[in-house]
This record gives C-alpha cells, structure tokens and sequence, in this order.
C-alpha cells in the first residue's frame, strides 16, 4: 500500500470511528442520561471547588503545577485509552478526550490542592501525593469500574494508575520546582 492509500483508508476508518463514537454518545452518554450528568458533575464540581479555595498570591505558580498533571494526564490516558488498556465508557462529548472531565478537572483540581497545602503548610508533599493516588486509583476507580464507568482491560488495573498518578504528581512538583528557580533567578537579575 501506498502511503496516500493508508492516509486515504485511516481516513475511512476514523470517520467510522467518529460516527460509532457520536451514536453511542447520543443513545448511551448524552445529556438525556444519568451518566452525562455524573461525568459533567465531575468536571464542574471540582472547578467551582478550586475557585473559592486557590491561594491567588500563588495563582500561577499553583496553576502551573495543576496544568502541568493535566497535560501529562491527558497525552498518558490518550495513549492508554487507544491502546484499549483503559476504556472511559461514558464521556462529556465524543469530539474531545474521553477522560476528559478527569484529566482536566478532577485529577489536577485534587493534586493542585494537596500541592498548595503542602507547601503552605510545610508538609510531605510526597506522602499525600501518595495518599491522594492511593484514593483516586483504588477508591475512585474501583468505584467507577463498578458502576460501569471505566474498563479495565489488557493487565492494566488500579495498581497501574496508582503509579501513573503518583508519578505524574511528582513530575509536576519538579517541573513546577523548577519554574519556581526560574523565577527566583530573574528577580536576582
């Protein structure tokens, strides 16, 4: 096959794949559902939270640590979920990520308050990165696998996303440290 021939074919298949997604959607996870709602509550509940809760004295700082998980979360759940690894069964729209409601708000929302704790506060940001993976992998997860929200398929199970929230929550304390001597540095200028 050429490559203008397997352009052309992907192409055939993903505008398949964007039908089935938008029919399922409709029938299965619109707003006429129960499980659009719970997904929706997911997304808007944890931002309402977080605007009456961020130290705005620390507003980017803290928000570069929360955009930094959700990036991370996001290109990481997009590869997982195309590999069929982890399958969002219910979704806010077909067109964006499924996990969306997740990787954008609950998961950076959660880690973004347990870092402004931490460092307000002069805790282990280490041991409630920790614990906070620990509820949203065993605790959070379960519970969606349970209901049907969420599949597990392939070996992949909490264990896995407890490591892959543990290790994002640390990668963005690093970057964000790093930002933060960045910073120092210019002031000194």
């Amino acid at each position: 096959m050429t490559i203008n021939e397997y352009w052309q074919k992907i192409e055939e298949h993903n505008q398949q794949l964007i039908s089935l997604f938008s029919s399922f959607w409709n029938e299965y996870s619109g707003f006429g559902t129960w499980q659009f709602w719970i997904i929706a509550s997911l997304m808007i509940i944890p931002l309402f939270l977080l605007y009456f809760t961020v130290d705005r004295e620390r507003l980017f700082e803290v928000f570069f640590f929360g955009y930094t998980v959700h990036v991370l979360w996001t290109y990481i759940d997009i590869m997982i979920s195309r590999k069929g690894l982890f399958v969002h069964k219910f979704f806010l729209t077909p067109l964006l990520p499924h996990a969306l409601n997740m990787t954008a708000s609950a998961l950076p929302v959660g880690f973004l308050l347990i870092y402004q704790y931490c460092t307000n506060h002069n805790k282990s940001f280490i041991l409630y990165s920790v614990v906070l993976s620990a509820i949203f992998a065993f605790g959070f997860a379960t519970l969606e696998g349970q209901i049907g929200f969420i599949e597990f398929n392939n070996g992949m199970n909490q264990l896995f996303l407890f490591f892959i929230d543990f290790g994002i929550a640390i990668t963005a304390y690093v970057f964000t440290k790093i930002l933060k001597h960045f910073k120092a540095g210019e002031k000194v200028k």
